[in-house]
């Protein structure tokens, strides 16, 4: 479809100011899924030159409302206005040539290309690719984004923070009308995140209007002008630019959280943490005297296309101490990850658990000597979508005693353990017999950390642990993460969120380009070390 006729679909609002006429607005959007009302009467204004953001837990809405202005669903019932008139976005095309550009979470650009050649790519088909307009444009994009990037360089080369660059650049390549962020700043550096408000705030200036999504309240409060709060589907609440600008950090989260959780209490402390991204450590002594619980001494792993391996990793953890592994993702974190729990080979180096040389035992082997591991892939490698939750509980015992014996199971037996499990993890579940896979995330999460931290594990390996997540499930993650540090485990948490990092660990290593770049001790000045690690400009 053409613009033209996108305009001939359009009708003018009776009655309109120009000069009071909002870039984007929702009016009355519902949208419906089976057994789920995502947008329940949704009305939202998104101005010219403000940046609005939309706050919510998982599952309030956000991500439905934005795929709708992007053109990837379509509301059942209400309609959406640009500049004032009228629209049908049927499709991603429609949106942007509405001038309506969508950042995702996570990169969507193709790394064996160059900038420019991202740049280029989604052009009409039977138009010659015209490379002088297009660096025309790039350089045009480059002045207003007030950044300086290589239009020859390939994509699988840049920095995260580069590459979201080059994203915003891919968004607005049509026209700076409205640029949607959705959980822009989950995977960047400290300075990554200061950049891109900068980046923010020069397209505020120049009367862009800006959609960001994040869980956050910091980042809410430090860069948005107008906050609307969504919750089960509806907008339960919002805060105009005027009262934003008079109320203290401390006011506005106190505000967000009771429209959040629709109490004057609002969310527990705990949570309110989770939110606000903030404190360091969970602050017991760890006894650095005693032989450390794990050793891993020059750990290498075989290189393989799209992964990054290991490249001479050594360092130690001790009982009781949580050690968090920080890094933009895809520096080997997850060849770290699948190493320790023996899914990946070692071609040099060694572990060492409780004085005891395990470089090469197998996965069961492994698991015998005390070493658990909670992947970030819930369902596939997890767990077994079709099998009920008891048999899930015990998908790394299948055929031990006392479960299975002479080749017979014990369903009764499985089954009590089932329900013992359940009511202790709060497992939310018709019965302990219904498919995992028709589970929630969380609960789906919850079965897994009931099934690894047993009473014979010594050390757990959490690999993105509150991933998808609400906010009440990854409080939950959090302290059974604590408990287990409490325990005397020794816990390791990889994770690409350094807010969760800084809340759970005691010290924080981090990988770049497959190598420990050092290690940091948790605290006030935590942050900024470990930020500099994770561009690979420092060494500690």
């Amino acid at each position: 479809m053409t613009n033209t006729d996108l305009m001939s679909q359009e009708k003018t609002v009776v009655g309109a100011e120009p000069a009071t006429v909002p870039a984007a607005s929702v009016r009355h959007v519902t949208k419906r899924f089976p057994g789920v009302l995502a947008n329940d009467d949704i009305s939202l204004d998104f101005k010219a030159g403000e940046i609005h953001v939309l706050l919510g837990e998982n599952g309030a809405g956000k991500s439905t409302l934005i795929g709708i202005l992007a053109g990837m669903q379509q509301p059942d019932e209400g309609e959406i206005l640009i500049d004032g008139r009228a629209v049908r976005i049927g499709s991603p095309r429609q949106s942007l040539d509405l001038g309506i550009g969508t950042v995702f979470q996570h990169v969507l650009l193709v790394p064996s290309l160059t900038v420019i050649e991202n740049l280029m790519l989604g052009g009409s088909w039977w138009r010659k690719l015209a490379r002088p307009a297009a660096l025309a444009r790039f350089r045009e994009l480059s002045a207003l984004l007030g950044i300086t990037l290589d239009p020859d360089a390939l994509i699988g080369k840049l920095s995260l923070g580069e590459q979201q660059q080059v994203e915003i650049m891919r968004a607005l390549w049509r026209g700076e009308k409205i640029l949607i962020l959705d959980e822009p700043t989950s995977m960047l550096t400290p300075q990554g995140v200061k950049d891109l408000g900068d980046v923010m705030r020069r397209l505020r200036e120049k009367g862009v209007a800006l959609i960001l999504i994040t869980h956050k309240l910091a980042e809410a409060y430090e860069l948005g002008d107008r906050i609307s709060v969504l919750r089960l589907g509806r907008v339960v609440g919002a805060i105009p630019p005027e009262e934003r600008r008079a109320l203290s950090e401390q006011q506005m989260t106190d505000r967000v959280i009771a429209m959040m959780f629709g109490t004057v209490g609002g969310a527990a402390a705990s949570e309110k943490e989770i939110l606000v991204g903030r404190g360091h450590g969970h602050r017991h002594k760890v006894d650095r005297d005693r032989p450390p619980r794990l050793q891993i001494a020059h750990a290498a792993t075989a290189a393989e296309r799209g992964a990054c391996p290991l490249l001479n990793v050594s360092f130690e953890l001790w009982p009781g101490e949580v050690l968090g592994i920080a890094g933009i993702d895809g520096n080997g974190q997850k060849h770290l990850a699948e190493m320790l729990a023996g899914q990946r080979a070692l071609t040099a180096g060694s572990i060492t658990l409780d004085g005891k040389d395990i470089s090469a035992a197998s996965v069961p082997a492994r698991r015998q000597a005390g070493i658990r591991y909670v992947t970030d892939e819930r369902l596939g490698e997890g767990t077994v979508g079709t099998f009920s939750v008891a048999t899930n509980l015990l998908l790394k015992e299948i055929g031990t005693a006392p479960f299975w014996r002479r080749g017979l199971t014990d369903w009764g037996r499985i089954h009590d353990h089932a329900r013992d499990r359940i009511r202790h993890h709060d497992i939310r579940t018709p019965s302990e017999k219904t498919p995992i896979g028709k589970l929630s995330g969380g609960n789906i999460q919850k079965v897994l950390l009931a099934r690894e931290l047993g009473q014979d594990a010594s050390v757990v390996v959490f690999n993105k642990p509150t991933y998808g997540l609400d906010l009440q499930n990854t409080r939950l993650a959090h302290e059974r993460i604590r408990e287990s540090a409490l325990a005397g485990l020794g816990t390791i948490v990889i994770s690409t969120d350094l807010d969760e990092l800084l809340a759970l660990s005691d010290r924080i290593a981090v990988m770049y380009q497959g190598r420990l770049a050092g290690v940091v001790e948790n605290g006030p000045q935590a942050e900024l070390a470990v930020g500099k690690l994770m561009t690979g400009t420092a060494a500690a």
